[in-house]
């Protein structure tokens, strides 16, 4: 059974599933949606982009007794973003039951325009951690009719430190109920979780061999910086792209691309973290509706963003790292949609590749720059065929009149001497003038697959304001990117849109935070124990990325009375 229409469900949720367009069922929908309804835990481990919200919203909305007043299915996500687009998701899916009401209470919102829309007696409540335990405590929510409980992206939630507010509130739930658990990984703190909150759950794992979706082609480019916008440039004309994505690794970076687009006549707004939630919000409406054709965002501000109709994303910038390039690129391919993600690689970032290669077990391969000849050829088709259209669509009566009255103008024109096909050139590439005039014929891009080259030392380029720091945590201390990020920024007071170039290894990281914080950054650092330990921070002394042996040494000394003997002798060996 993999139709949508086979399964045993509210003729009205049908129905809504009908108006979406969906018919087949993705094969997380198709494994969790009949355990779902069979009242079952489930723990499932998906990727994004996989359909996880409809496996879930379903068995939810089949339960859920539309004639109670009492909260009785809670969603919890880790961010906002996510939060609001479950949110609507779930909405899409109840659009035919009427008296089913569903709110979203999550951080940076005012809580009394919460509570006031709790005084609507919702019946599902998507949330985020943080935010549900202040309406808990307020007792604007009550957990004792809880029958269905999920935690979406559980392994996000815990990155970003999570775990003690998920703890309080499943251990808040008193009465029968079935919880869902879906996560990309299921780690051994999640098998913990799950052995102590759940009964008897079914495990769903959905993994091909890759960790992004088998309908999204990946392609490369390797080019040099000042071409990358001409190459986005040409790729979105020649494709007429309804919804594209560009994803920099910094807040300077996502506001420069942004303002050369604009330039060239694009519809393009910007996402990034110093931005207001009211105006993220406002920019994604715009983008969810068409109103805007490309995104341009960062890494923190685009986390949780779920968006099912994005035609392509560029990797602007060659993600730092892998756990990025995975979540960059799901935003498109959804669903069972096919989807296209193309990085731009600078001939010094190639080992970065490899990585990401090695990392996702994914197919990237390297992809032509279109010509500006075969764009110009597509552009002019466009325009010629959008005027033959628009021709056609007048009535008789419009043709006449508008006919009569161009060809009087044109044949009063006071310059003497122009020609209807001048009037045509001149027209047409008035219509073309987001073309850049200056736009290379050809571009130099680097030749063959860089994923068979030798590996070459990577240079860097920072901004002169930026300075780049040591910091003793690496994977080892079971830290992912995202996660230490928002450790950086809850101790140092740095916003996480100025924290770059994060490169986490093993025992150590370095990361770029700009030269006036610095010091706020070791003192903040320094000042705070981390897992029972304090941190050793300098600003990185040597030009070829590697620590010194001094911070080495004391980096190890930090961890020798933490950290059994025979674990410690292997990291230093390593």
């Amino acid at each position: 059974m993999n139709k949508f229409n086979e399964l045993n469900v509210d003729e009205l949720i049908k129905k809504a599933i009908e108006k979406k367009n969906f018919s087949e069922m993705t094969e997380v929908q198709e494994q969790v949606i009949p355990l779902a309804l069979d009242g079952n835990d489930i723990i499932a481990q998906a990727p994004t982009g996989t359909g996880k919200t409809i496996s879930y919203a379903i068995p939810i909305l089949e339960r859920i007794d539309p004639e109670s007043a009492n909260v009785q299915a809670i969603v919890l996500a880790p961010t906002r973003e996510l939060a609001v687009q479950i949110t609507e998701d779930i909405r899409e899916v109840a659009f035919f039951q009427k008296n089913i009401k569903i709110v979203a209470v999550y951080g940076g919102e005012y809580i009394e325009k919460q509570i006031a829309s709790l005084r609507g007696h919702p019946q599902i409540v998507v949330a985020t951690p943080g935010r549900l335990l202040d309406h808990i405590r307020r007792r604007t929510i009550k957990l004792k009719d809880v029958t269905m409980f999920v935690l979406d992206e559980v392994d996000e939630m815990l990155d970003l430190g999570f775990r003690e507010d998920v703890d309080t509130i499943l251990q808040e739930i008193e009465g029968e109920h079935q919880t869902m658990l879906f996560s990309a990984t299921i780690s051994k703190v999640i098998q913990e979780m799950a052995q102590k909150y759940l009964k008897d759950p079914k495990t769903v794992r959905i993994q091909s061999g890759e960790l992004t979706v088998s309908t999204l082609e990946q392609k490369y480019i390797v080019l040099g910086e000042e071409d990358k916008i001409e190459v986005i440039a040409r790729i979105i004309d020649l494709n007429d792209y309804k919804l594209s994505m560009i994803f920099c690794n910094t807040k300077k970076m996502v506001d420069e691309v942004s303002s050369q687009l604009l330039q060239r006549g694009f519809l393009v707004e910007s996402l990034h973290g110093d931005m207001k939630q009211e105006q993220r919000d406002r920019v994604m409406k715009r983008f969810k509706e068409g109103s805007i054709a490309i995104l341009v965002a960062s890494d923190v501000a685009a986390r949780g963003l779920d968006i099912d109709d994005v035609d392509v994303v560029f990797n602007y910038d060659v993600p730092t790292d892998e756990e990025y390039y995975v979540h960059r690129v799901g935003r498109t391919g959804r669903a069972k949609k096919v989807g296209l993600a193309i990085t731009l690689v600078k001939k010094s970032e190639r080992n970065k590749l490899r990585g990401i290669v090695a990392y996702s077990k994914a197919v990237i391969t390297a992809m032509d720059v279109p010509t500006l000849e075969k764009v110009m050829k597509v552009r002019i088709n466009r325009i010629l065929k959008k005027a033959i259209d628009s021709f056609r669509h007048l009535s008789p009566a419009e043709n006449a009149k508008y006919q009569e009255m161009i060809n009087k103008i044109v044949l009063e024109y006071p310059e003497e001497g122009v020609s209807a096909e001048e009037l045509i050139y001149g027209l047409i590439m008035l219509q073309m003038d987001n073309l850049k005039n200056d736009s290379p014929e050809e571009i130099r891009v680097g030749a063959g697959d860089v994923l068979d080259h030798p590996s070459e030392k990577r240079t860097r380029r920072t901004s002169p304001r930026d300075v780049r720091m040591f910091l003793g945590i690496g994977k080892r201390d079971n830290y992912r990117p995202l996660a230490l990020i928002s450790l950086i920024s809850e101790t140092t007071g740095i916003n996480q849109s100025e924290i770059n170039n994060l490169e986490m290894l093993d025992n150590f990281s370095f990361v770029e935070v700009p030269m006036a914080k610095s010091q706020a950054f070791i003192d903040g650092i320094t000042n705070t124990k981390i897992k029972g330990r304090k941190v050793f921070v300098e600003i990185a002394k040597e030009k070829d990325g590697k620590p010194s042996e001094k911070s080495r040494d004391r980096h190890f000394d930090r961890h020798k009375e933490f950290v059994p003997d025979k674990r410690r002798k292997k990291r230093i060996e390593n």
